[in-house]
């Protein structure tokens, strides 16, 4: 194996505000790791380049403007401009732990894989909001139990807000596409076919702030319910029923509310019971009750948001055979090649 040279590629639209975050954290990484950081503002109106300029002195900054075309094409322009020879992908509202860098660059000289994934957590400092929004995103019971696959034998499917590739992975399959959300499961599938291997690396946490209110929350979760019908429809052997959880999950809450209408109450219960075990253990891993209680209006936002969009998608996409591109415009960027 070739000595790895990492470039952290990191598109930012409209934030630089959580640029200055990200860049404070990459300041505190441990060990001797010579790495680049190409930011891609990606047709903003509030630039980052004054943030940027702060920090030029003490990290390696490679800063490109151009206009806006999504944030996989910007990871794709970010890459085929970086010098490395290995790409690590962040989202703009994560911060890096100390120990990053040195779990990946161990993990990859003993386990080489062109492509690799690892968690996200919530740090002390986010707010109650973001560690309930960060429970329902990532616990075992919700959502996160499934996301990224890992099921019924699955590859494993990184999610871009923290993702490792190869140059070599990135030419042979072009990189993103111009879907979004689902760019990033969609380029796993592809490089799957292609024959490379895809693994999540556990301790290659990072913090991620995710949405900040509860309005982009709900229209976060519903375009990735949007999504996965099209993707299943264009990689049809990724099509699981775990998928359809959430939907049932939402369908299941209406039906056990009105059989409780008419006495009937053991649906109700069981999902009371679903409801008090997601409870306890938010409070037991934030030690805080209020966070405890906003994870399960987080949960019931996460379920109905994405399995409404998971409906509306199939029913579009599977049954009235609608092309995804023309019947759902919004969850495509233009090529602006």
């Amino acid at each position: 194996m070739t000595a790895l040279h990492f470039s952290f590629i990191v598109p930012v639209y409209n934030r630089p505000d959580e640029i200055e975050e990200l860049l404070k954290s990459f300041t505190t990484l441990e060990g001797n790791f010579t790495f680049e950081i190409v930011i891609v503002e990606d047709g903003s109106t509030i630039d980052c380049k004054s943030i940027i300029d702060e920090f030029s002195s003490n990290l390696e900054i490679s800063y490109y403007v151009k206009p806006n075309s999504g944030p996989g094409d910007s990871r794709n322009f970010g890459m085929s401009k970086a010098k490395g020879n290995y790409f690590i992908i962040l989202d703009s509202d994560c911060l890096v732990p100390k120990h990053y860098l040195t779990i990946v660059n161990s993990y990859l000289f003993s386990n080489y894989i062109d492509c690799f994934g690892g968690p996200d957590a919530a740090h002390d400092s986010f707010t109650n909001l973001q560690k309930a929004i960060n429970f329902a995103m990532t616990s075992f019971i919700t959502t996160g139990g499934i996301r990224g696959g890992q099921i019924s034998g699955d590859k494993f499917q990184p999610r871009s807000f923290n993702m490792g590739l190869s140059k070599t992975a990135f030419e042979a399959s072009g990189g993103f596409g111009l879907i979004h959300p689902g760019e990033d499961p969609d380029l796993s599938i592809r490089l799957n076919t292609l024959g490379y291997e895809t693994i999540l690396i556990k301790e290659a946490f990072v913090y991620h702030k995710r949405r900040i209110s509860w309005m982009k929350f709900y229209q976060q979760v519903h375009k990735f319910g949007m999504v996965r019908p099209i993707l299943n429809k264009w990689h049809t052997q990724t099509k699981r029923l775990t998928y359809w959880f959430p939907a049932l999950f939402s369908i299941g809450f209406i039906i056990a509310v009105v059989c409780a209408l008419f006495d009937f109450k053991i649906p109700l219960l069981l999902y009371g019971c679903y409801l008090f075990l997601a409870f306890t253990l938010s409070l037991v891993a934030n030690k805080s009750i209020s966070v405890a209680v906003q994870s399960i209006l987080a949960i019931f936002i996460q379920f109905f948001g994405y399995g409404y969009g998971f409906l509306k998608s199939t029913l579009a996409i599977e049954i009235l055979n609608k092309n995804p591109e023309k019947h759902f415009p919004k969850l495509f960027f233009k090529d602006v090649k």
